[in-house]
């Protein structure tokens, strides 16, 4: 039996699409298909986050009722004209990843099954030093979710009191992110240095609502989590759709909508039709780049008043001036 399928025009190429009637969003009744024409039509908007950046393949080839794999190698049987970067790990591997460019290059990665895209937050001109900095907001269990609200909006405050511009968006999930475009001057382990600096910030700020604090027995609140900001460490861009049931989109916001957004209202079905009412929220966003110098100097006052380095993820090795890693109920023990 011949294989179902379908093309598509991106970018002015025709590209062939298997299985576009394969059901991806049982719940929502969303199928492949509905998942490119999703991205095609909000192309121009998504790829100000994507483009020229190196994107993992997170492949869901079963819908978001199976079990998603993460492809950090573009296949070698890729088509020619796909665009890609080859990027270093922690480990030292290196990984030639996509670093979409246009309609195509989304279309082809749906084909294969990639919901949301992941990108790094350096372009392939200059893959050691972030032109972004990235404020994810990581409920616990118990925190609410006008909590989340709350602390994106003083995220916001410091990052205007430190001479950044923020473009905050839903998470697709519980949290909120909030992208900062900055000039590339410095590597992972300086903007990941100011990113915890922020954190720290908004935890004197509202400390009974957020924390900086990394292992999760000492959390409560809002996570805001630094270390999304280390090499290798990504999140899903603005405008992607997550594997929700309701296939939820990653929804770039105004700061004016961040006190009252409800994560519901923006799905693959509805997200289209706003943008093309409303516009992109951050259509400026490349407009707004900005400097880490007033944050990397809270930094270094927060240093010289005894507040070192924070843990770092597990896949890294033991950094210079970084804290025992080991849960601190853990090292209780054992130092007793």
């Amino acid at each position: 039996m011949a294989r179902e399928y379908t093309t598509v025009d991106a970018a002015g190429m025709e590209l062939r699409v298997s299985s576009p009637s394969k059901l991806y969003f049982p719940d929502a009744g969303h199928t492949k298909l509905d998942l490119i024409e999703y991205y095609l039509a909000v192309a121009d908007a998504a790829l100000i986050h994507l483009r020229e950046r190196p994107t993992v393949l997170k492949r869901f080839v079963d819908g978001v009722g199976g079990e998603p794999f993460f492809q950090k190698r573009v296949p070698d049987r890729a088509p020619p004209w796909l665009q890609t970067a080859t990027v270093r790990f922690p480990s030292g591997r290196e990984a030639r990843e996509l670093t979409p460019v246009d309609a195509a290059h989304l279309t082809w990665a749906n084909n294969l099954g990639v919901i949301d895209f992941n990108p790094w937050p350096v372009r392939r001109a200059d893959l050691d030093h972030p032109d972004e900095l990235r404020v994810d907001l990581d409920p616990t269990p118990e925190a609410s979710w006008d909590d989340v609200r709350r602390v994106a909006l003083v995220c916001g405050d410091v990052l205007r009191d430190h001479g950044l511009v923020g473009f905050p968006k839903t998470s697709g999930s519980r949290g909120i992110h909030i992208n900062v475009r900055v000039r590339a001057e410095h590597d992972f382990t300086g903007v990941r240095r100011a990113a915890l600096a922020l954190a720290r910030e908004v935890e004197r700020r509202v400390p009974d609502l957020a924390t900086s604090k990394w292992w999760k027995e000492e959390r409560h609140g809002v996570f805001v989590d630094y270390n999304q900001n280390a090499r290798d460490r990504t999140v899903a861009s603005a405008w992607s759709v997550r594997p929700t049931a309701d296939a939820r989109v990653s929804m770039p916001l105004t700061w004016d909508q961040v006190a009252a957004v409800e994560p519901a209202d923006f799905t693959l079905a509805t997200v289209p039709a706003l943008l093309a009412r409303d516009g992109d929220p951050h259509a400026e966003i490349d407009a707004n780049v900005g400097s880490l110098e007033q944050l990397l100097e809270l930094s270094r006052r927060d240093e010289e008043e005894g507040l070192g380095d924070a843990p770092w993820p597990p896949n890294f090795a033991k950094q210079a001036g970084e804290p025992k890693r080991v849960q601190p109920s853990r090292a209780r023990r054992d130092d007793a």
